[in-house]
């Protein structure tokens, strides 16, 4: 169910001079829908819940969706994947969800804080928490595999890792017998997103997501299109979500994610990605869309 709106914000669109303006914009916006929610917050709607980023303890408010319709199991590569690409879907149309993160561990962290989150344990726990902060709007169940995030330079993944992915989501797959899977395009090329992409794939997965919205250098690549394209021929067919009336709630969810990101300007890239991408949709009434696709065969 979509939240009613209760008050009215300008939401900022890139254009000639936002280019440059928009993530402030999108900051100021952002910053008035919090302090409403906080408002409800402090009249006791129940409804709002308190998120606590877990890096830089700043507080924000969004409204707990509640949730309708078959259950979905989520299979990201990260712990950031699913807030990155779907999150918006899932606020504005909420189902009950399961998400199962596949590479949890991790020495990836924002140059600035490679002193503060100095080992791999450390820097997996933050992770950790970011995603359970960005998954509580959903009450999300969290299943956490324990494998090792890739590292640059880049190489294929190794086909037993796929095979002992594969063996190890199937088992989750089962005990989640009524779950539509979702899963990620590997539109990125990304080593970890392309071998859960198989590995979704080989479980039965029909319904992926478009995962490319922080990656801005893949979206403008002709030839990283071409080669997702390349792979998966006709076979997927886009399908776009309207998310333009969550779309404050959705930058909620990416502070979350990132709350180690700094500026925090820097993780709007999803916001404008989701403003280039509905321009596809067919309404031309939306501001901000998600992509998806599913297999021909459904």
């Amino acid at each position: 169910m979509t939240p009613e709106p209760t008050m009215t914000v300008t939401l900022p669109v890139p254009d000639a001079e936002g280019i440059y303006t928009f993530p402030d914009d999108l900051m100021h916006s952002h910053q008035q829908w919090t302090e409403h929610l906080s408002d409800r917050h402090r009249a006791h709607d129940h409804r709002i819940i308190r998120l606590k980023a877990p890096h830089s303890g700043q507080l924000y408010f969004i409204e707990m969706r509640r949730s309708v319709g078959r259950p979905v199991l989520a299979i990201e590569p990260h712990h950031d994947d699913f807030a990155l690409s779907a999150s918006g879907t899932f606020l504005a149309y909420p189902r009950p969800l399961t998400v199962a993160t596949v590479f949890t561990r991790s020495t990836s962290v924002h140059p600035t804080l490679e002193d503060t989150y100095g080992t791999e344990a450390v820097v997996s726990d933050l992770r950790s928490r970011e995603g359970a902060a960005a998954l509580a709007p959903f009450a999300a169940n969290r299943i956490l595999l324990g494998h090792q995030d890739a590292e640059p330079p880049y190489r294929p993944f190794d086909p037993h890792r796929l095979d002992q992915v594969t063996d190890e989501l199937r088992e989750i797959v089962e005990a989640h017998p009524d779950a539509e899977l979702l899963a990620p395009a590997a539109v990125t090329r990304h080593p970890d997103h392309l071998l859960v992409h198989a590995a979704a794939v080989r479980l039965g997965c029909r319904w992926f997501w478009e995962d490319l919205a922080f990656w801005s250098t893949y979206a403008l690549a002709g030839c990283d299109q071409h080669l997702f394209r390349a792979r998966t021929g006709p076979s997927l067919l886009p399908e776009l979500f309207d998310i333009t009336a969550v779309i404050l709630d959705k930058v909620t969810v990416l502070h979350m994610h990132g709350s180690q990101m700094h500026p925090a300007r820097k993780m709007y890239r999803p916001i404008r990605h989701a403003w280039s991408t509905a321009a596809d949709l067919l309404s031309g009434t939306g501001s901000f869309a998600e992509r998806f696709y599913r297999t021909e065969s459904l």
